[in-house]
Parts: structure tokens; sequence; C-alpha cells
């Protein structure tokens, strides 16, 4: 049993009691989680694939994909980022409807299932405009999974084509969008959110649109920027509210936590945590979220090896092949600066650390098991 290993360490009667109950997979509250940060790591790893093991066995999951990222020109200018640019600054790029779907139709029978869209918020685009794209998209490629835009993106395309929410969010399922990703999340808490991004969309906001996307059956993802202003009662704050808004909706499919890089932006005097610190994170995040069935590791953010250390603190996916067509991380330096894996070297990452590869859909249906 855990409880006989762990009880011989150095423990306090709160801490036994945290890991009685996550042996129980009973649900732990804020103060406990907080205190897991206080764990050593290689207790937080055992907990953390404890839970993880009740909930897929030795899988780890990964698919097929390629992102598209129509421009970087942004209307907001968040502290963190190291992605955005203004209308003719240099490095801004603004992709033509053609170009996308040139780059779109690249990917013709090539199996892909899913396509990633996200970008900044250009103050010229609204729904319609995203609307057509995706039309557009899956001519060329029927069948394909449109996994697109943020809720910072959707806050202000929705609002431009003068329609609520929910009619927004209807309209864009018309056009052909299957889910939407987690970014944009960033901090909950104000105060932090205020520090590094106080120009966009809420908190309040970004849960509103995703809890209103999964009325209108859109289910969607979660995420977490950590390592910058925020510290352990923020993260486990921003945990809390995502949990109690799955108890409520179940409409998220994983959670993502995304390690803030220092590269080219107004933090960089920050510096970046240490793997220790993300693998932590990690391991917290599955232990506290109990009703999400996944965790995923983004690895051209924390690299392959990080990655595969990462899959024996929680995490149970990986993401997918990228095909090297996504920059917001490369730009920040990220450890992968041309993302690339093909689907036997992601078999051959996950076989090496103990793990069985299975490659899925957006949603997790299993499409191949190795």
């Amino acid at each position: 049993m855990i409880q006989d290993i762990f009880f011989t360490k150095q423990l306090s009667n709160f801490q036994r009691r945290i890991i009685d109950k996550i042996v129980r997979y009973e649900r732990i509250d804020q103060n406990e989680g907080i205190e897991l940060f206080n764990f050593d790591l290689g207790l937080l790893g055992v907990l953390a694939t404890h839970v993880n093991q009740n909930k897929n066995q030795n899988k780890v999951f990964f698919n097929k994909n390629f992102h598209i990222e129509p421009t970087n020109i942004c209307i907001y200018d968040c502290k963190f980022c190291s992605y955005h640019r203004k209308i003719n600054q240099s490095g801004s790029w603004e992709f033509s409807m053609d170009d996308i779907l040139e780059k779109a139709s690249s990917y013709k029978n090539t199996g892909v299932t899913e396509v990633h869209i996200v970008g900044g918020v250009h103050p010229n685009r609204d729904l319609h405009y995203y609307g057509e794209m995706i039309l557009s998209i899956k001519k060329n490629l029927p069948g394909i999974h449109v996994k697109a835009f943020t809720a910072v993106e959707l806050d202000f395309m929705i609002k431009k084509a003068h329609v609520s929410l929910e009619e927004g969010l209807l309209k864009l399922k018309e056009y052909g969008l299957d889910s939407i990703p987690g970014g944009g999340a960033e901090i909950f808490d104000p105060k932090v959110r205020k520090e590094v991004c106080h120009e966009k969309s809420t908190s309040e906001q970004w849960l509103s649109i995703h809890e209103t996307a999964h009325k209108v059956g859109l289910p969607s993802n979660a995420t977490i920027l950590y390592g910058h202003l925020e510290n352990k009662t923020h993260r486990i704050d921003h945990l809390e509210k995502l949990r109690n808004l799955q108890d409520k909706t179940n409409g998220f499919n994983t959670f993502i936590p995304l390690k803030f890089k220092k590269a080219n932006n107004s933090l960089s005097y920050i510096g970046e945590v240490n793997t220790i610190e993300d693998l932590k994170m990690f391991a917290v995040s599955r232990i506290y979220l109990d009703n999400f069935d996944h965790i995923k590791a983004y690895w051209p953010m924390l690299g392959k090896d990080t990655t595969q250390i990462s899959l024996s603190f929680g995490v149970d996916d990986i993401d997918g092949t990228i095909d090297d067509s996504t920059k917001i991380y490369s730009m920040a330096g990220a450890n992968e600066q041309k993302p690339t894996m093909t689907t036997s070297e992601l078999v051959e990452l996950i076989k090496t650390a103990g793990k069985k590869p299975v490659e899925r859909d957006t949603v997790y249906n299993v499409v191949k098991e190795y």
C-alpha cells in the first residue's frame, strides 16, 4: 500500500491525511491542494501515477494534427506574450484565405485528424470571416476536426459580429467548428491577471465562454499559464474554478499546464521555473482535477525529454505530430524551435517510458493502439 511506503517518511498528520484521501480517490480541498506543492517530488509522482492509472491504465495518447495561425496581429499587449504584433510592425503576419487553404490542402491523404487554429485577436475580423475559413478548410479536408479559437479570440469576434455569445457559438458550430482549445485562461486570480494581461477577457468571461460552449455541444480544453507572477495559492484557485465548471458541464476534454517562457517578452526578467516545478505542476494537476480524464504535456513547450519524464507524474497525453506548424512557443524560446514528430517517434517516446501508445482523435476516441 502507498500509505505503508510513505508513512515511514517524515510527514505531518495533515500530509498523511491528504495521502489517505488520494489513495482512496477522495476529493481534496484547496488547502490540501496547496500543501501538495510542499510534498517531495518522488512522493508526488507516485500519488499522481496512482490517480492516473485508475483513469487511464498505462495508456498515453497522441494524435495526428497540425496548426494554422492565421495572424499574429493582436489588439492586446500581454506582458508574457512573445508572439503578438501590431499591424505593419516588423515580424507581423496576416495570411490570406488562399494561403490558409493551400496549407490545409497540403495535408490531404496524410492521415491527420485535427487542425488547431489560434492566433492573434485581429481588429478587423469577426466570426463570419473565421466561419468562412472553417467552411473552406473542411471542403479541402473532409472529416477533419476543427479545434479553433481561444476564448479571448471568441469573445472579440462574436462581439464584433454584434450577436450574443450563445448565438455566436452556435453560428460557428454551424460553420463547422467542432471544439475549442484552452488558451487564454492564463491565471484566473484577478490581481495577477491584471498584472500579466490586463487588457484581455476576464477570468469570468473565459469561464462563461467555455460553459456556454459546453451548453451548445462544443467540448473544450483548459489551460493554466504557470511560472510567472503567480504562487501556489493562485494555481490551486485556478484549478478549483476549472474543477467546479467541470462538475457542472463535464465539457472539458483535457487540461494542459503551460509553462511561462521568458524570451522576447516584458516578463523576461523573471526567468523560468525549473523542471522540478514543471513536474510538480503536472502531478498536482492530475491529483486535484479528479473530474478531468486527461492531463496533457505539450511537448513543443517542454521539450521531448521532460515530456517523457512527465509520463511518470500523472500525464497521459502528449499532444501530436504538430509538423512545425506553430510559432507561439518557439518565439518565446521553447525547447523545440521547429516542433515536429512523426508517429513512429511519438510511439517510441511513449514506449521507452514504459507506456502504451494510443493514437486518438480530438475527443479521445481510439484511432489505433500500438
